[in-house]
């Protein structure tokens, strides 16, 4: 893997999902495990074609995407250039390239599936994100964000962020399962499915 071959740490610590998805501890991988597992059980059955991961990091979801045979045209976008580096290296039968969630570079209905993993929560203003991911969608959307207050509290309990009892330190959003839902119901979205992976929440909707 590129992770144990890469000689520039420096490059590879500078993104918080590339060590989270390159951890060798055995609880990580398996909340990784299941929280992909249920990415996948929604998306298994929808029948698209083409799918967008805004904000898709080093590649890791598409990864798994394309492993799955879910999809013929999958690419995604990205504002961190670390990200793209790396995921060009580690995923380089991916399509990925640099650009803003609040503006994507695509027509409206553009993309069966828009999955957006793990981003909300960093966001300074989710519901325009979400706006703009409805616009490019032509139906679907598979979206994610922490289940608070459990998401922090299984870091305090892994030693993580201590003194800041276990807060991420990127994220600026916070919901519980319930609020999350809301706010996407709130965006005009209609869900279909909602699965609950320890400790993430992950909704399937529709426009």
């Amino acid at each position: 893997m590129f992770w144990q071959k890469c000689e520039n740490r420096e490059m590879a610590d500078k993104t918080s999902n590339f060590e989270k998805h390159a951890s060798k501890n055995p609880l990580q991988k398996l909340l990784i495990g299941n929280f992909y597992k249920a990415l996948l059980i929604l998306a298994k059955d929808l029948k698209v074609k083409t799918i967008l991961d805004a904000g898709c990091g080093e590649g890791f979801t598409l990864q798994k995407f394309y492993e799955a045979k879910i999809g013929e045209h999958l690419e995604g976008i990205e504002y961190s250039e670390s990200a793209i580096e790396i995921g060009k290296k580690i995923h380089p039968s991916l399509k990925i390239k640099k650009g803003d969630i609040y503006k994507l570079p695509y027509k409206e209905n553009f993309f069966d599936l828009i999955i957006c993993s793990e981003v909300l929560e960093h966001l300074d203003d989710p519901k325009k994100a979400l706006d703009e991911l409805k616009r490019v969608s032509k139906r679907y959307l598979l979206l994610s964000v922490p289940n608070e207050p459990l998401f922090t509290i299984q870091r305090f309990l892994r030693g993580k962020s201590i003194l800041k009892l276990g807060a991420h330190p990127e994220h600026i959003q916070s919901w519980s399962s319930g609020e999350f839902e809301n706010l996407v119901k709130g965006e005009g979205l209609k869900i279909i499915n909602k699965k609950t992976p320890f400790p993430w929440t992950v909704i399937l909707a529709e426009k």
